[in-house]
């Protein structure tokens, strides 16, 4: 028995040794810088501040759901999905170029940064990943609207000046802001409302 107690404990140290470098691992998401600017025109806003920003905001407008949501797995996919850029690197929303390896970039890094992990748990992180990007899943669609109507609203609140400095085209936002109405049609009459004035302010072209 005494044998198997240690076989036991020895398991249990390598998971949680594995979970503990994952755990400081994704501190490294802290250290990738977006395009957009936090509020009071501040500095560049990072990854992590994004992701517990879109998780918040998740629990807090989850009335506005098209459909009937597991929160929960909403918040998790809000937490996870850009994980894969501290190794595949922030790329901008109008960015054409840097879309185009966008895919391949993130695969990667998925593979490396979530095989860190215990077996079980990567299988599942990368599970809950693959359902935000595939977007059909009703969570997947309201996690969606939330990555595209954060950064919007940030946005807008620093009198566009991202949207002007990128001189990104008001067809470019609706085009993205198309998944947000998927998720929420409440909140797209929002987006609505905000991009109509940009464009008569002239912050988009």
């Amino acid at each position: 028995m005494a044998n198997d107690n240690k076989k036991e404990i020895s398991k249990m140290d390598e998971r949680i040794k594995k979970q503990i470098e994952f755990a400081l691992e994704i501190d490294k998401e802290k250290n990738i810088f977006r395009q957009t600017h936090l509020t009071n025109h501040g500095r560049n806003e990072n990854d992590a501040e994004h992701a517990w920003h879109l998780a918040i905001m998740a629990y807090l407008l989850k009335e506005y759901s098209n459909e009937n949501i597991d929160i929960a797995r909403v918040m998790i996919m809000c937490l996870i999905h850009d994980i894969v850029e501290i190794d595949a690197g922030d790329t901008y929303a109008y960015d054409e170029e840097g879309l185009k390896t966008q895919k391949a970039r993130e695969e990667k890094a998925k593979e490396r940064i979530f095989s860190i992990l215990p077996l079980d748990q990567k299988n599942d992180f990368i599970a809950i990943f693959d359902e935000f990007e595939e977007n059909k899943t009703p969570e997947a669609k309201f996690a969606h609207a939330m990555d595209n109507f954060q950064p919007l609203i940030l946005n807008n609140s620093n009198d566009g000046k991202d949207w002007r400095d990128h001189k990104v085209k008001g067809e470019q936002v609706y085009n993205r802001q198309n998944k947000t109405k998927e998720g929420s049609k409440k909140l797209f009459d929002i987006v609505d409302i905000i991009l109509k004035d940009n464009i008569k302010k002239g912050n988009l072209k």
